[in-house]
């Protein structure tokens, strides 16, 4: 009896570690602005993103910030030299104002996770809900240069965003999607 409950102990506690190591051990730091740069600078969270479909269009939420550009201006955040048919080109993924103290915070759109990060389209079904046509493979899996460009000055920063392809879990959650309707692959 005694040892049938210290099986059971031993188990829950794996059980329950595993669970804590799953929602904390999996996602990475935020990032912060370093105030003490002066000049133009960029961030991007999360730093790493994933090509499920399902996880890209409704959880991840992409948003660069930057600082250290003048007031009132706007800038465009570009993704440099990512492959397209064959050639490298730049991709424009977002936009921001500047705010009075020279931050801007750019939010990367939904349209724009689904035709230049999963190279899909959007339509709707019968009941007029969005459902995500994928008919090409996604954008390769690397690090991409992001790039924020002034519109008013000359002013540049950049930094890395990280893509990575879906991951086990991503791929379960297409496929339920995909019976579900909401995901059709062509």
């Amino acid at each position: 009896m005694e040892h049938n409950f210290k099986k059971a102990l031993t188990i829950i506690s794996l059980l329950i570690f595993f669970n804590i190591f799953l929602i904390t051990g999996c996602s990475e730091a935020v990032k912060n602005l370093d105030q003490g740069i002066k000049g133009p600078q960029i961030i991007v969270n999360p730093g790493t993103v994933r090509l499920g479909v399902a996880k890209l269009t409704k959880k991840t939420n992409i948003v660069f910030s930057g600082s250290g550009f003048q007031p009132g201006d706007s800038v465009f955040i570009k993704l440099l030299n990512v492959p397209v048919n064959g050639k490298k080109v730049d991709l424009s993924i977002a936009a921001a104002d500047v705010e009075k103290n020279g931050t801007f915070n750019a939010k990367v759109e939904i349209l724009t996770k689904i035709s230049d990060f999963l190279r899909a389209k959007l339509e709707s079904n019968e009941k007029m809900e969005n459902i995500i046509i994928v008919t090409n493979p996604p954008m390769p899996a690397g690090a991409y240069t992001a790039q924020a460009v002034s519109m008013l000055s000359d002013k540049k920063a950049e930094c890395t965003l990280n893509v990575k392809g879906p991951s086990i879990i991503d791929r379960l959650k297409d496929w339920i999607g995909t019976l579900l309707g909401k995901i059709v692959k062509k």
